[in-house]
């Protein structure tokens, strides 16, 4: 094989998928395989054989996962820089599936009709519309709940169907609904210059697929892309990488359908079983070396996926130790479980491990109440994930003023501040505001509206002419928010100044961009902003992180518990009576385990209260797919012994 500097340290299958660049290829990337590694140096590779940064392309879900392999690339390719120094002057596009939709939806705007400036909207935003379309259809929001509503809308979005198509197979009146409420709604997106969270793919393959000029394009410049966690991807998402790739097809994918855990937002693992047929002449490499967890995680692990059928045979393997057994501890009660979690927590703190290095993982967001509690409670500091820092109300207030400014007829945006802080503007007036019927409008209620819009004009000149830090000071002096939050001088007011603080603080990271390019990339991050980009943002915090299995994708601790193990909660059966899906099911758990590096702890409760009724429960049905040998029961210090591995699990 072909040697390079930057080939050192690969195994032989990664050197493979790195020199293996004509063509379409499919890399099935076990947990811990270094898939991340493969991409980075794959792209090196691809630089150093003359082709220029900006002709390749890699795309990841996650904003995290992006500014992570960016900085990779970035550090690879001054370590081996090319010979050319003007290839060296550019880097590659490393981005997530929708700020890429965001690019190409601003840079081709006027093929949508659309304005540069358009809005995006937040759930909230999308469940406002929804409510409003709603009635609109003569429908009432409490017998049809808007949440439901959009969540057929997002999927059908996600599958590539128009609202004409939908409309067509609605074959029951909750989907015929949804039909007439998604044109309602589309009217309402339409009127605002906004487009939701699911057009920024759609519309997106929309202009790609109906514009040869946008195609030839995007095709000219992406001549190798790169697509990561490719089992997640939707339908829209694998038609946009197939146009893009174009007839050159050099696109490499790289995912492990064992980690398949988002088919219930459109995720089809078709996209990898299929990509041979959908990319003929496709060559695939399996990675199979485990470079994270023990000898006894990955053997257990291993027993768990292959109960799956849905999937192509990989056997996972490592070089690293043995390690420790996993725990198992079988509670009496939910704050049983979570207590012996936060107790075991503490334990490993006090023997000098660090906090960061643990995590609790649940199944689903309930589950965290009594965890909070019961840290709490023994004073082991730690760090819920979920609570996102752009979805605070003074942080979305003030982000509505810069989007109005830019998008005045964003009218989500108008609606949401034009009487915040109060200014004695009623809903009668915005009303009027809103259908430009403002020649009704006299008097005093006149004058509030006047000095509202000079606010707007000001705040639109300094966001047009000033570095972003500083509109975003002037907008939280000049709109009174400042004032409001001064005079009020509550405890959680204070807060909320401070919150304010750190947005300026976060705006000074686009001062060195143009003014009106740093506000699109703070609107576009706020947008997109996930979990883990969270989790990012106070990695600094020293504390244990608690967090759903779903958002502990992608992110591996030395030490991890997985807690809830009950038939009917992991695996989960769902509320609309569709049942358990074992084999996504069994893949999230497979997920969970694959979280850890040196110990995995177990944990399940006899009895748990949910939607406060007592119920008795039976271990889950995985527990039994892992050997006896690699497990151990759990003791709490200072506590009675739990009831043993056996005789908790095997029942006769």
């Amino acid at each position: 094989m072909i040697s390079f500097p930057y080939l050192e340290g690969l195994n032989s299958k990664q050197k493979e998928a790195v020199l293996h660049t004509s063509g379409p290829l499919l890399v099935l990337a076990g947990a811990g395989s270094g898939k991340t590694r493969v991409i980075t140096h794959r792209i090196v590779h691809i630089i150093h054989q003359g082709v220029a940064p900006h002709n390749i392309l890699a795309v990841t879900f996650t904003n995290k996962a992006a500014k992570e392999m960016r900085e990779r690339v970035e550090v690879l390719v001054k370590k081996y820089p090319p010979s050319e120094r003007a290839i060296y002057d550019s880097l590659p596009m490393v981005t997530t599936f929708h700020a890429l939709g965001v690019r190409i939806l601003r840079e081709f705007h006027e093929y949508l009709g659309l304005p540069r400036h358009f809005t995006i909207y937040d759930r909230s935003d999308s469940v406002r519309a929804v409510k409003a379309a709603l009635e609109r259809g003569g429908y009432n929001p409490k017998e049809f709940e808007p949440k439901k509503i959009l969540g057929k809308i997002s999927r059908a979005k996600g599958d590539a169907l128009s609202v004409s198509e939908y409309k067509l197979n609605a074959s029951t009146f909750p989907d015929q609904v949804a039909a007439t409420v998604w044109e309602h709604y589309e009217d309402i997106l339409k009127s605002e210059h906004a487009l939701d969270f699911d057009d920024l793919l759609i519309k997106t393959l929309n202009l790609i697929k109906n514009n040869p000029v946008v195609s030839e394009a995007l095709q000219t410049r992406y001549k190798y892309i790169h697509v990561d966690e490719y089992q997640d991807t939707n339908a829209v998402q694998f038609s946009i990488a197939k146009l893009l790739a174009g007839n050159n097809q050099n696109i490499c994918v790289v995912g492990d359908i064992d980690q398949n855990i988002y088919s219930w937002r459109g995720a089809d693992i078709k996209n990898v079983l299929q990509f041979e047929r959908e990319f003929p002449g496709a060559y695939t490499i399996l990675l199979e070396e485990n470079y994270r967890s023990t000898k006894t995680i990955i053997a257990a692990s291993n027993e768990i996926i292959e109960k799956n059928k849905n999937r192509v045979a990989k056997e996972v393997f490592t070089s690293n130790e043995e390690g420790e057994k996993i725990t198992l501890y079988a509670a009496m009660t939910g704050q049983d479980e979570a207590e012996y979690v936060a107790l075991t927590a503490k334990a490993l703190i006090e023997e000098g491990h660090n906090p960061t290095d643990i995590a609790v993982l649940y199944r689903t967001n309930f589950q965290s109440r009594a965890l909070e509690e019961a840290f709490l409670n023994y004073q082991v500091e730690y760090q819920l994930l979920g609570t996102k820092f752009y979805e605070r109300k003074e942080i979305k207030d003030v982000l509505s003023y810069l989007r109005l400014a830019l998008n005045p007829g964003s009218n989500a945006d108008l609606a949401r501040v034009i009487n915040e802080p109060a200014r004695g503007i009623g809903k009668v007036t915005m009303l009027k505001v809103i259908e430009g019927k403002r020649s009704e409008l006299k008097g005093a209620t006149l004058e509030k509206v006047e000095r509202f819009d000079q606010i707007m004009m000001d705040i639109a000149d300094e966001a047009r002419t000033k570095p972003l830090s500083e509109t975003l000071k002037f907008i939280i002096k000049r709109t009174g928010i400042e004032t409001e939050l001064k005079k009020n001088g509550t405890e959680d007011d204070l807060s909320r100044l401070e919150n304010l603080g750190e947005l300026v603080t976060l705006g000074r990271r686009y001062d060195e961009l143009s003014p009106e390019a740093a506000v699109e990339a703070l609107i576009e991050t706020a947008a997109l902003q996930s979990d883990q980009d969270e989790l990012k943002d106070k990695e600094e915090l020293d504390a244990v992180r608690l967090m759903t299995i779903h958002a502990a994708k992608g992110l591996e601790f030395p030490y991890v518990f997985i807690t809830g193990l009950e038939e009917g909660l992991f695996p989960h059966e769902r509320l609309d009576d569709t049942g358990i899906d074992h084999e996504e099911e069994r893949r999230l758990f497979y997920v969970a385990l694959t979280r850890a590096a040196k110990k995995l702890f177990l944990t399940y409760a006899h009895i748990r209260t949910i939607y406060g009724s007592q119920r008795v429960n039976i271990p889950s049905s995985f527990l039994n797919d892992i050997s006896t040998k690699h497990v151990e029961g759990g003791n709490p210090k200072g506590r009675d012994a739990s009831s043993g591995y056996e005789t908790t699990i095997f029942l006769d």
